[in-house]
């Protein structure tokens, strides 16, 4: 088996006159954290939604373990083994924290008329075995005292921690986090720094993060790729790239000189 769990091999995505990817490449290690770090619409998320199945590229491959996963649908990509969370909270209204979790056992789940009919017997061994994984990531990401609550009342900082065991639910090789620490505080930001290293050295994740927050990309990124009107403008070692004075020029613009 290849050492990539994730190989971007010439990207290219466009919508209609515009090229939101221009033949971006880049392998994912296994069990590494890898960044993707640019301004707003540099084409992170877009390259996000290409691997995971929403936006396809028109041109170049996507491979998972080897295999090209590019035009296959986004749930056939997730029942290979891969999970994403939103940068906009993505959760069920008016259902349980717990109940929100479980929703992430949905790729496992094998829904059956007669199962329900007959579920003392049937279905309910099934369900006993997906709560029971569940409560395993509930106590990973310390989220018991808030199981029963509805996620419409719990914080953002929670709320975001609970798309992140949802996706854990699905037993991923290849997490996706879009922007995990958008609208967090400090103390939320730290807190969720921590769960996504505790998951990832529990599970042996591999681990594609969004993130716009420099303290957070270099606390946990291995590597980075840094993006930029859709190119790769520095890839490497997450301090070095960041430090680039491509990619500071691509944040700060180029400084202006005295006349």
């Amino acid at each position: 088996m290849s050492d990539h769990t994730l190989v971007c091999d010439n990207v290219v995505r466009r919508f209609g006159g515009v090229v939101a990817l221009k033949n971006v490449s880049v392998a994912v290690n296994r069990g590494e954290i890898f960044g993707l770090v640019g301004p707003n619409g540099s084409g992170k998320t877009t390259l996000v939604n290409a691997i995971t199945g929403f936006y396809p590229p028109q041109e170049g491959t996507i491979t998972l373990d080897g295999q090209q996963i590019n035009g296959l649908k986004p749930f056939r990509i997730a029942s290979m083994g891969v999970a994403r969370t939103f940068q906009n909270v993505a959760l069920f209204h008016g259902m349980s924290v717990l109940d929100n979790i479980l929703m992430g056992r949905h790729i496992f789940m094998k829904p059956n008329p007669l199962a329900s009919f007959f579920y003392p017997w049937w279905a309910q061994k099934e369900e006993v075995a997906h709560r029971r994984h569940v409560e395993e990531v509930i106590d990973l990401l310390q989220l018991a005292p808030a199981r029963d609550e509805h996620v419409d009342v719990i914080p953002l900082g929670l709320q975001k921690r609970v798309e992140l065991a949802r996706a854990l639910c699905a037993e991923p090789r290849l997490l996706v986090l879009d922007e995990p620490m958008a609208g967090m505080n400090q103390e939320e930001k730290e807190y969720m720094v921590r769960f996504i290293l505790d998951a990832q050295e529990a599970l042996g994740l591999t681990v594609l993060i969004i993130e716009h927050h420099m303290d957070v990309v270099t606390a946990l990124c291995d590597r980075v790729l840094v993006l930029n009107n859709g190119q790769e403008i520095a890839q490497g070692p997450a301090r070095e790239a960041i430090a680039d004075p491509r990619v500071v020029e691509a944040y700060i613009g180029k400084p202006r000189h005295a006349a």
